[in-house]
């Protein structure tokens, strides 16, 4: 693929103000690589109302940025969303405002491109959306986690969402199920989570006395002969949060493949569960311009719906 054959000279508009060169760049060489962006404005080859400017410099409305010609290798550069998934992304906004929007993210999707996936969900959707300059993650789902995910279209409203985030003015309702019977006085679970390298590059969470403290709320939602349907409130934000802390309290998620039990694994497959049962049923949030509350709320998909008529009827 190749981008940007000629030298480009880009006005910046006042909905793009105040946005960090780096992601200024990506959004408009959608096939570039961070690593090439970051080289690029090193040398000097990026220009803003020329002169040399530095990775973290903040473009004003109506500067004047200087793209160099570029040529993508293909291996190198950002693939083509397919039909398939521009359809589903289309259809899957839960909720739309003019500074942001909530999503239902798929299943098996990362939210990012990396790491040898090609497309993510942000890249995707910035090819969907072509009709907005900004769009940008507000928070992050596991890969294989579905449901609410928060977009900002707009530098303002991303820095007000993510103050939100950080100060906890966001709250999130999942729905999981677990393996056996999960006590209905069991309403937290506070562990400390340390992050480690499980050996083969692949980062993971575990209990321990040295981590960040974590808590997280659970409630029985439904119990069925073999595993409950619960709703769980991460009150702190870390990674795989509710899988550890499920998984700590003896009650691992379904179809888990890093947290999970053999008995787990044998459970999903009797299920016919061929994914993890976490799913990001509700996220309430303040709108950056109001304050006032937004609630959205993604539907389980139809095969969730049909595990969940399995594990009523016992399998």
């Amino acid at each position: 693929m190749a981008e940007g054959q000629e030298v480009q000279f880009i006005e910046v508009s006042e909905s793009q103000h105040g946005q960090r060169i780096d992601n200024f760049l990506r959004t408009r060489l959608k096939g570039a690589p961070k690593s090439l962006i970051y080289r690029i404005v090193r040398k000097g080859e990026v220009r803003v109302n020329k002169k040399r400017i530095k990775a973290d410099y903040r473009v004003q409305a109506g500067d004047v940025v200087r793209v160099p010609p570029l040529r993508l290798a293909p291996e190198s550069a950002v693939k083509e969303a397919s039909e398939s998934l521009r359809n589903l992304l289309a259809g899957s906004v839960v909720i739309e405002g003019p500074d942001w929007l909530v999503i239902n993210k798929p299943s098996g999707l990362a939210v990012h491109g990396g790491s040898g996936v090609k497309i993510g969900l942000i890249e995707a959707l910035r090819q969907v959306r072509e009709d907005l300059d900004f769009l940008e993650l507000v928070h992050r789902l596991d890969r294989d986690t579905s449901g609410c995910l928060l977009l900002a279209k707009n530098r303002e409203s991303l820095l007000s969402l993510n103050t939100a985030l950080r100060e906890r003015r966001m709250e999130k309702g999942y729905l999981a199920l677990v393996q056996g019977r999960w006590p209905a006085r069991r309403d937290y679970v506070s562990a400390r989570l340390e992050r480690y390298d499980a050996g083969n590059g692949e980062r993971r969470v575990r209990v321990d006395d040295g981590g960040k403290v974590s808590r997280t709320r659970f409630a029985v939602r439904e119990t069925f002969p073999k595993v409950t349907l619960v709703e769980a409130e991460p009150v702190t934000g870390r990674t795989h949060q509710i899988r550890v802390h499920a998984a700590h309290a003896g009650h691992p998620l379904l179809g888990d493949d890093k947290y999970g039990s053999a008995e787990g694994a044998y459970l999903a497959r009797s299920l016919r569960l061929d994914r993890l049962f976490l799913h990001a049923l509700t996220l309430t949030f303040p709108d950056p311009k109001t304050g006032r509350p937004v609630q959205a709320r993604a539907p389980l998909e139809p095969g969730l719906e049909k595990v969940l008529e399995r594990a009523r009827h016992g399998g």
